[in-house]
């Protein structure tokens, strides 16, 4: 079988296993699980076999066009370079472990037959970006991800908070949508095609005439996919879905998709000084901003969304730097350990009740009711803090490393502005996660008060994936930075020393900074009564109702608890720390300046349509009716009515012809 044959199978043994599971899911109940993991899986392997046939050598190109449009041709066109063949295999990895663990995690949901077909039909959607030559087929996978990222985030719709998620998430990311396909069209009309090989060759031989006009189009799209500042809102809400679909979203699938795109068009950006410069602005933002905010959430899973944000925003400084390589290499790294990160919570909080890190604090037990989950949790966290020699330090210094490169004026990629930015924002980053990591451990894993009650074991399925994805979490940046420069344009790497131990550095002060200031906390907190749940929720408006699911998974707004006042995030952001819980009321200002806005224009339009124009329409039905209420009176059935009607009729006539004739 040819390797374009191979490749073709992989993102449509998804979409096949998503139709079978939506026709047959609720009257053949027994394919349901098979129908969910197999493909996956059996995707998983064709793509290591193109990756290995491919090897990081010439890019596999295919195409045939789809149809004839008389100026510009839609091709359904492959282009497999070494970038493509690692990600889709990173893709397929991920999804089947997330399809095996939600048959433990919702393994009581009436749902879920609809679930795994849409989480294939993600899987599906994603592969087609990865593997699509042709800007317009990816266009396809890019807006079907759209649509499931929507219907997943909105899977418990019976809760409020999911239902305003999955709403906010589509709306968000269609913001940058619009911008993007006019982007699309700009480049395809400068370059003559939609093809991805033909657009690259017109950026290197100066064919696009809007270079800066139409990146910043583009970014806005690769902003809201990739939850990038301003449009990175959405990503937090998103946790009112299921755990493992967080997973899928933040590890392999949906904000990788921007990521992605901007690597394989990175010369077009490269191009434009001024949108390098955007970008590294846009990175740096998001990754302070992120990282402050991470640090003073008290939702698990809303910590790990803002830290997914933190790590996208370093993929965007490599890109911002001209390193498409290392920013590759961090998306291959960060996938693992942040799918670890969320099922890893997802079994937390099934065995907590809650999502809730104050309510943790105020337990114990939990790492040894869950071992497996603390374990592999901890390793994670290593990963995501960028700790030596877990995968995150390699991945992440190659990044630093680049925008250091950059500084130092040994690159024409980029501007020294766009190395010098991303350098400093990915420094303070490294301390800012290494806190918000440590803070997650110690309150999740080393709380104090009554034992955590237990709400059952997890399913040796949920165990098993911990574990697999704890291996790449461990090892593959050790194992890949050697390997991977032969897939990624020859690029180099290998950690630098400066970067190195700054960045390691800065990471140990932020853990042991956190640390300290827990242990203060914590002895301060020790002789005032810990704050418990409201007898009465109704009493404090803080306070919202838990909803109880099959699955156990409290639903999002879990119980809101009172302030820990064991949190060492308080000690740590001082009054920053409402203005960071909040995200700092980005949410309020999108409110003020826009929603508001075309809310009181809808308001303007309905009275305008109800009070005008009805008045009109109603003024036009009423003449006719009034006329024919006076007719009808008329219309006695009286024949001496009638008569005395047709006698005063002929004397008014004759009065008026006789004074006309006199010419009275």
């Amino acid at each position: 079988m040819t390797t374009t044959t191979l490749a073709v199978l992989v993102p449509l043994l998804p979409f096949l296993g998503a139709a079978a599971g939506l026709l047959l899911g609720r009257t053949t109940p027994g394919f349901v699980r098979p129908l969910a993991v197999l493909p996956p899986l059996a995707s998983l392997v064709l793509a290591a076999l193109v990756a290995a046939r491919q090897g990081g050598d010439a890019a596999v190109d295919a195409h045939t066009e789809l149809t004839p449009t008389g100026s510009v041709p839609i091709e359904l066109a492959l282009h497999i370079d070494g970038f493509a063949a690692l990600v889709a295999v990173l893709v397929a990895f991920v999804a089947a472990c997330v399809q095996i663990y939600s048959t433990g995690y919702l393994r009581d949901d009436p749902r879920y037959p609809s679930y795994a077909a849409l989480v294939s039909l993600f899987t599906s959607a994603m592969l087609l970006v990865v593997y699509s030559g042709d800007l317009i087929v990816l266009l396809v996978g890019w807006e079907v991800m759209g649509i499931c990222s929507y219907f997943l985030v909105g899977h418990y719709w019976e809760t409020p908070e999911a239902r305003a998620a999955s709403l906010k998430a589509f709306l968000v990311t269609k913001l940058g949508d619009v911008p993007f396909l006019i982007g699309l069209f700009a480049l395809a009309t400068d370059a003559g095609s939609f093809r991805i090989t033909r657009v690259l060759g017109a950026v290197a031989s100066g064919g696009i005439d809007h270079p800066t006009v139409i990146a910043l189009l583009l970014l806005a799209g690769v902003a809201g996919k990739s939850a990038q500042f301003p449009l990175h809102t959405w990503l937090p809400d998103a946790m009112a879905g299921p755990t493992p679909v967080s997973a899928l979203i933040h590890a392999a699938t949906m904000v990788a998709a921007g990521v992605y795109f901007t690597a394989r068009l990175l010369p077009l950006f490269e191009a434009s000084q001024a949108a390098m410069v955007v970008l590294a602005v846009m990175a740096a933002v998001t990754m302070a901003g992120s990282g402050l905010a991470a640090l003073a959430q008290d939702d698990i899973k809303r910590v790990l969304a803002y830290s997914t944000i933190g790590q996208l925003g370093y993929m965007t400084g490599a890109l911002a730097v001209g390193d498409r390589g290392a920013a590759v290499f961090h998306l291959l790294t960060h996938g693992a350990f942040k799918a670890l990160l969320f099922l890893a919570a997802g079994v937390i909080i099934h065995a907590a009740g809650t999502n809730s890190l104050a309510a943790m604090s105020r337990t114990h037990g939990l790492r040894d009711r869950i071992p497996d989950a603390y374990w592999t949790m901890t390793v994670a966290l290593l990963a995501l803090a960028a700790i030596p020699p877990f995968s995150g330090f390699f991945s992440k210094e190659s990044v630093l490393g680049a925008a250091e490169h950059v500084t130092s004026g040994h690159t024409g990629h980029a501007p020294a502005a766009a190395g010098w930015i991303v350098l400093v924002a990915g420094l303070l980053t490294a301390v800012l996660t290494a806190a918000y990591a440590t803070r997650l451990w110690l309150l999740a894993f080393r709380g104090q008060g009554p034992e955590v009650p237990d709400h059952g074991r997890q399913p040796l399925t949920m165990t098993v994936v911990l574990w697999v994805l704890a291996i790449p979490s461990l090892a593959l940046g050790g194992l890949a930075y050697r390997a991977l420069p032969d897939w990624f344009d020859g690029r180099d790497l290998t950690p630098t020393p400066l970067t190195s131990v700054l960045g390691t550095g800065l990471a140990l002060v932020g853990g042991l900074l956190t640390y300290g200031c827990w242990q203060r906390t914590t002895r301060l907190a020790a002789g005032t009564p810990l704050g418990a749940v409201a007898a009465h929720p109704e009493e404090d408006a803080g306070l919202v109702e838990a909803e109880a699911i099959a699955t156990h998974e409290p639903a999002y707004g879990d119980i809101a608890y009172a302030p820990d006042p064991a949190d060492p995030s308080r000690l740590l952001l001082g009054p920053l720390h409402r203005h960071a819980a909040a995200g700092f009321h980005l949410d309020a200002v999108y409110t003020a300046l826009f929603v508001r806005p075309v809310q009181a224009g809808a308001s303007l339009v309905r009275f305008l349509d109800r009070e005008v124009v009805d008045t009109y329409v109603h003024g036009a039905a009423a003449l006719p009716r009034l006329l024919g209420a006076a007719v009808r009176r008329a219309q006695t059935g009286n024949v001496q009515t009638y008569v005395s009607a047709l006698l005063a009729g002929t004397v008014v006539l004759a009065v008026a012809v006789l004074l006309v004739a006199t010419g009275v």
